[in-house]
């Protein structure tokens, strides 16, 4: 079975490469053959020599943005996991507490960046906590539901062998919950990122702390459209590699021993 599975895997990255090349490509024709100026629609290779030449002044920003995306990330994971936690131990505090949460996720950033921005000093803390407001719910909400999604025959076999709740917990749902927890990391990965962003368009932060938002307002302003595109596709790249990791280390947690990621694999 082993060398269907590479197969596979090989399969999942070529096929999409494949597609992305040739989407490029009809892109560089059309753009070429309709004479399409650049200031409105750059072909892939104008933004791939924007790539080029702006690159170091690119990446540096994308470092910015990144280091904010990450560390609300990690705060996400820490309050989110605690808050399922919590949640798990009372469903009269999951109930009077999950509406908040809830509310937290439809309520636009956009809306409270800037009173997120006026009351907390520190623009770099204050951007960290509009993106952990982003990327905080899909980890509450999985990771609740996964805590909760435990076997009830094993809650009993628990409770027959006078398991603590501490014990129930460690040894019975949060292995239960580590699939559900890692798919919510996907998820908030991802709004970790977005949240970042669109902090930095709020808050318009610029001089050396000025992250991709700040790079992409200025190329608006400028008309540098290529450029504006290469800060973009910078974005991009770096939500698919955090989702990357996010699943390699999905597979090294569960790879061994869980059904979800051994079925994958047959």
């Amino acid at each position: 079975m082993r060398p269907l599975s590479e197969s596979q895997t090989a399969m999942s990255i070529v096929a999409p490469v494949l597609v992305g090349v040739l989407l490029v490509a009809i892109w560089e024709i059309a753009c070429r053959n309709a004479n399409i100026p650049v200031y409105l629609f750059p072909k892939p290779s104008d933004i791939a020599e924007k790539l080029w030449t702006e690159g170091p002044s690119l990446l540096t920003a994308l470092g910015m943005t990144l280091r904010v995306a990450l560390q609300a990330f990690a705060a996400a994971i820490v309050l989110g996991t605690l808050v399922a936690f919590l949640f798990v131990q009372s469903r009269a505090i999951e109930m009077s507490l999950f509406p908040y949460a809830v509310l937290l996720q439809v309520t636009p950033i956009v809306a409270i960046a800037p009173l997120i921005i006026i009351l907390v000093k520190n623009t770099q803390v204050a951007l960290t906590v509009c993106a952990t407001v982003v990327a905080i719910f899909p980890i509450i909400s999985n990771t609740t539901l996964g805590l909760r999604s435990v076997d009830p025959g094993l809650v009993n076999l628990f409770r027959m062998n006078r398991a603590g709740r501490l014990q129930t917990l460690v040894r019975l749902r949060i292995p239960s919950a580590l699939p559900y927890f890692f798919g919510g990391l996907r998820i908030s990965s991802g709004l970790a990122l977005i949240g970042s962003v669109v902090a930095e368009f709020v808050a318009g932060t610029g001089g050396r702390s000025a992250g991709l938002a700040y790079e992409i307002l200025q190329s608006g302003f400028q008309l540098d459209i290529p450029r504006m595109f290469a800060a973009l596709f910078l974005i991009t790249l770096a939500g698919v590699a955090l989702f990357a990791i996010m699943i390699g280390l999905s597979k090294l947690a569960l790879g061994q021993w869980h059904e979800s990621e051994i079925g994958a694999e047959t």
